[in-house]
């Protein structure tokens, strides 16, 4: 389980292809500290370390991870947020995330506000994909608080801290991004669906 606070972005040395799986090999500040088997979530997305290499470490995303996701448009010097899992003492500083992306929604706009930005983002609609004002929702793994929503839409609301600690720095319109929807919205609409069948 993650947070969705960010530890820090990690920058793209390598990419590799096998088959239908995408071998990433990044570099961060804590690669020293990383275990193989060790879960660390890259914009959102739970993956596995499967080899370190000094100051580099290498983690899989299947196919069907990178249909879900945006991390098969990653490319070398890219940046890409990071968390480790949430440790079973630590503080629940953000909100439950499961690190299991839900779909890819596109940048529509953003805005420059005084002192802060709001971005504005157009995703698939579906049933489990819902958002609330106020609400919560994981933007590539940052755990941010939903300012606008609509049935396909909604906007987050982007502090200073949080736009130039994260990829939020780097993102424009239509660039996607990975949403992680909030699990007890995902449970409600699933279990009002289960009622109407």
């Amino acid at each position: 389980m993650f947070t969705g606070i960010i530890e820090e972005m990690a920058e793209v040395t390598d990419t590799r292809q096998e088959g239908g799986n995408l071998h990433l090999t990044l570099q961060c500040s804590f690669t020293q500290e990383l275990k193989v088997d060790q879960s660390v979530a890259h914009n959102g997305v739970c993956l596995t370390v499967v080899h370190i290499n000094q100051n580099e470490y290498t983690v899989t995303a299947i196919e069907e991870t990178l249909q879900r996701s945006n991390l098969g448009g990653l490319v070398k010097g890219a940046k890409v947020n990071i968390e480790r899992c949430m440790p079973m003492n630590g503080r629940l500083d953000g909100h439950i995330v499961q690190g299991h992306v839900d779909t890819v929604a596109t940048c529509t706009g953003l805005e420059e506000k005084e002192g802060s930005w709001e971005f504005h983002f157009e995703h698939p609609a579906q049933a489990e994909h819902v958002t609330v004002p106020k609400g919560s929702i994981t933007v590539n793994g940052v755990s941010l608080t939903v300012v606008r929503s609509e049935r396909q839409s909604f906007s987050v609301a982007i502090i200073p801290y949080t736009y130039e600690h994260t990829v939020f720095k780097y993102l424009e319109k239509g660039h996607q991004v990975n949403l992680e929807f909030d699990i007890v919205g995902k449970y409600v609409a699933r279990l009002l669906e289960m009622r109407d069948a």
